[in-house]
């Protein structure tokens, strides 16, 4: 548990920006994009600012309960055995798996779920991505999982007119991309490191 606060792990102070920002990022970009496929956005948007302090909060708590075990868990020795992007893959498989009852409960259509389950693994990737670099931060994975969920809950009218086909569909491209600059043994090799 010590883990939850290791932000001195942190040492490129760089890998603030995509702890912190590239949620909300992904986030602004589905707004962008939605409204291209077709798919309604509310008339008049809200967004409760006022709310994200709380909900920050709320949702560090949370991450934490599934971070400390993914993440601080399971993320190191299934690494010791396997790439990082299979280790993202099983991890994200089964952590979308776990989530699997409650969406069926809330009543989330077969297609819904399918896509949603895309987005896990590729936020697996991400995290995992985060994680690797930033010497093994619990903290960091924990401050970019509480980003995502936050928003998901102030995405224009609590959530109502965001589609997990635009969203995760984004999702999966940013980590595709990660993929591809990092590498998938390590997901922490810079491709053009030398070329900067």
């Amino acid at each position: 548990m010590r883990r939850v606060c290791d932000q001195k792990r942190i040492k490129a102070k760089i890998w603030y920006v995509p702890v912190i920002f590239l949620s909300p990022a992904i986030y602004l970009l589905t707004y962008g994009v939605t409204p291209l496929t077709r798919l309604p956005l509310p008339d008049k948007p809200y967004v409760p600012l006022l709310m994200v302090p709380l909900l920050l909060g709320l949702f560090f708590i949370l991450a934490v309960g599934e971070e400390v075990g993914w993440t601080g868990y399971a993320t190191d020795p299934m690494q010791e055995r396997w790439s990082a992007l299979t280790t993202s893959i099983i991890l994200g498989s089964v952590g979308a798996i776990w989530h699997f009852v409650p969406l069926i409960q809330m009543g989330r259509a077969p297609r819904w779920i399918v896509w949603w389950t895309l987005g896990a693994v590729a936020l697996r990737i991400l995290t995992v991505w985060l994680y690797n670099n930033t010497g093994r931060s619990l903290f960091a994975v924990i401050v970019f999982h509480a980003t995502f969920n936050v928003g998901f809950a102030v995405f224009p009218n609590h959530g109502s007119h965001w589609d997990p086909a635009v969203a995760e569909a984004i999702t999966a491209i940013v980590a595709v991309i990660i993929v591809f600059l990092w590498g998938p043994k390590t997901l922490a090799r810079y491709r053009y490191a030398g070329h900067l």
